[in-house]
This record gives C-alpha cells, structure tokens and sequence, in this order.
C-alpha cells in the first residue's frame, strides 16, 4: 500500500496490484484526550531498548497527543532511536473484513552522532526525523486511513526531500529488527504494533509500485539496508548500484 495526498479519497491499484490510498482534506482541528498509556509505552521502551533519556513533550496538540521518547545510544547498541507515544490512543480506519492491527505507534533508528538538542533541531537537517515521526502518527487520525507492514508515504505529492543534506523522501513501515519490541499488549484493552520507519528514495517507492513490496524489501536486505537511517546510502534500484 501507498499513501498519497491533496487528492479526493479513493482506492486505486498500482503496477504491482497493491492499492494506492489518496486522501483528501485533513479533518478539522480537534483537541486530544491525553495520552492514556504513555507509561506502558515507556515501559516497554526501557524494557526492551533501553533506559528513556528524555521524552519531547508535544506543545499544541491537533487529535492525538504525540511525545517523542529518545533513547540514547549504548555499547550494545551504538544508535540513537525515537518513539512515539500517543499514535495509539485512537484506533486506525483499518479496513472491513481484514484481520490486520488498528493500534500503532513508530520507531526510526538515528546514528550515534545525531544532534536531538533543542538548539540543534532549528535546522531541518537534524529535526526531520522527528517531524516524519509526527506526520506519520498522525496521518491515520487525521484522514481516517491505516498504516501497516509496508505501507509507503511519500513526503507529499509529490515527494519532496525530507531536508537539503539527502534525497530521501518518503518512507515504508517495518517490524523493529527488535522481535520482542513488535507488540504491547495492554490486557484487557488493546495491542499496539511498533512499526520501524525506513526512509526511501523517490525511485524506490516508484519500483515498488511497479514490483510490489517483497520485491524492494528483497533488495534492501540483499544490499544490507537495515532500519538505521543513512541519509546519504545507496539507492538500491540504481543500475550504477546493480553493477557491482
């Protein structure tokens, strides 16, 4: 599945026979209830990725309330990873008859040396990550849709480049290479799915229209692309790539 906007809502099927969502206008601003399980969440975080550094508290919340929890790098694991927390207060519009998870929240794994300081972030080169983040978590309340296992979302349409240092513009939805990280269960109430977000080029979000899903996740692991975020890699449908 992709996702696309700033068309009128409707399902059409791409090369490959997935079905493209466009979305029309956002649904009006609506204030959030508040997050209802920001301390499960973060306890999940810290039993499984590690010890929460610090959490990005939302100001000015528009339907769902998002914080963003950073979790510092560490000798085991030498890459810094953000966490929303809030996607999951409401459920998604997940489509009739199928058995896929309507609550959700998203990781991306950063290098060690990413900038998360306030200072930092007033340039673009090192807040996109979090406003990917944000968009993503809220794209599903806001234009009554779902994200799941390798759904796309350019960065608009068409897609822009998340910020002037890469050319990586939208991105696709994955399990977190940590197994035991996928899924909170919260008894009797809901379970949420993390999904890691990896960042793609236009060219790879155009071949997977064109040859579906399995088909670029093929070459993203034959070509050793993991979940961290490298804004200047390889892109793997690039015949110069193929070559070697």
């Amino acid at each position: 599945m992709s996702l696309t906007s700033n068309k009128k809502s409707a399902e059409i099927l791409s090369m490959s026979g997935s079905p493209i969502y466009q979305h029309g206008e956002a649904t009006p601003w609506s204030a959030p209830a508040g997050e209802e399980f920001i301390a499960e969440i973060a306890a999940h975080i810290e039993k499984h990725l590690g010890p929460v550094d610090f959490v990005f508290h939302e100001i000015v919340s528009d339907t769902v309330h998002i914080d963003i929890h950073v979790v510092k790098p560490t000798l085991d694991f030498p890459y810094t990873r953000l966490v929303t927390s809030g996607m999951s207060d409401l459920p998604m519009s997940t489509p009739e008859g199928i058995d896929v998870p309507r609550f959700a929240e998203l990781l991306i794994t950063l290098p060690a040396n990413w900038k998360t300081d306030q200072a930092s972030f007033a340039d673009e080169a090192w807040y996109w990550p979090i406003r990917l983040l944000k968009g993503l978590a809220r794209l599903p309340h806001k234009h009554a849709t779902w994200l799941g296992f390798a759904h796309t979302v350019p960065n608009g349409d068409p897609a822009e480049a998340y910020a002037p240092n890469t050319e990586l513009c939208g991105a696709i939805l994955l399990p977190p290479a940590c197994t035991d990280f996928q899924v909170l269960d919260i008894a009797g109430v809901k379970s949420i799915n993390f999904y890691a977000v990896l960042p793609l080029y236009a060219s790879e979000m155009d071949f997977k229209l064109r040859s579906g899903s399995n088909k670029l996740l093929e070459r993203l692991d034959r070509k050793g692309i993991s979940e961290i975020v490298d804004i200047a890699r390889p892109d793997v449908t690039s015949k110069r790539f193929w070559l070697w």
